[in-house]
């Protein structure tokens, strides 16, 4: 296969802090490389078959990088920007909620460490989830999937499209 997605990168100004508010938040690894540096956060285990047994592809990893010394560079010092990007619309990341954990936890705990709940309680038919977002402390922005399963019943204070 050619052209293989393989990392998603967040920026933040504190790579240590960020990786254990995932590490909290979601539950997955925080492998530091080196710490305070780079840190990329491993979700664990293998994406499933439809079956639902392990197939041999691993997840993919999310990775956190120091805004102010963005690396690899083939300039050590880095270049600029050397800030978070503070306006306008960044990528979004996009976290399959695994079936032994909940929306509601997970929001909760991003919110008790800092981060802010953008929105909740919506409904998308195109896919077939339900969803939920927040923002992590260093602005970036994270939307939750919650399988809906076959023929939902979709709860009535949720919005829909």
């Amino acid at each position: 296969m050619t052209n293989t997605l393989i990392f998603v990168d967040l920026a933040t100004d504190d790579p240590a802090a960020a990786g254990d508010f995932y590490a909290r938040v979601f539950g997955w690894e925080n492998d530091a490389r080196p710490h305070g540096i780079y840190h990329r956060m491993v979700p664990g285990g293998f994406f499933q078959n439809k079956d639902g047994s392990d197939s041999a592809i691993g997840n993919l990893h999310l990775g956190i990088f120091d805004a102010g010394n963005a690396r690899p560079h083939p300039d050590p010092a880095g270049v600029e920007p050397r800030k978070l990007s503070s306006e306008g619309r960044k990528a979004r990341i996009w976290i399959l909620v695994g079936d032994d954990d909940d929306h509601n936890r997970i929001l909760a705990t991003a919110e008790e460490l800092g981060g802010t709940i953008l929105w909740r309680n919506h409904y998308w038919r195109e896919f077939n989830g339900y969803n939920h977002a927040f923002a992590d402390p260093w602005g970036n922005e994270i939307v939750l999937w919650v399988k809906a399963g076959e023929n939902p019943a979709v709860p009535d204070d949720y919005t829909r499209e």
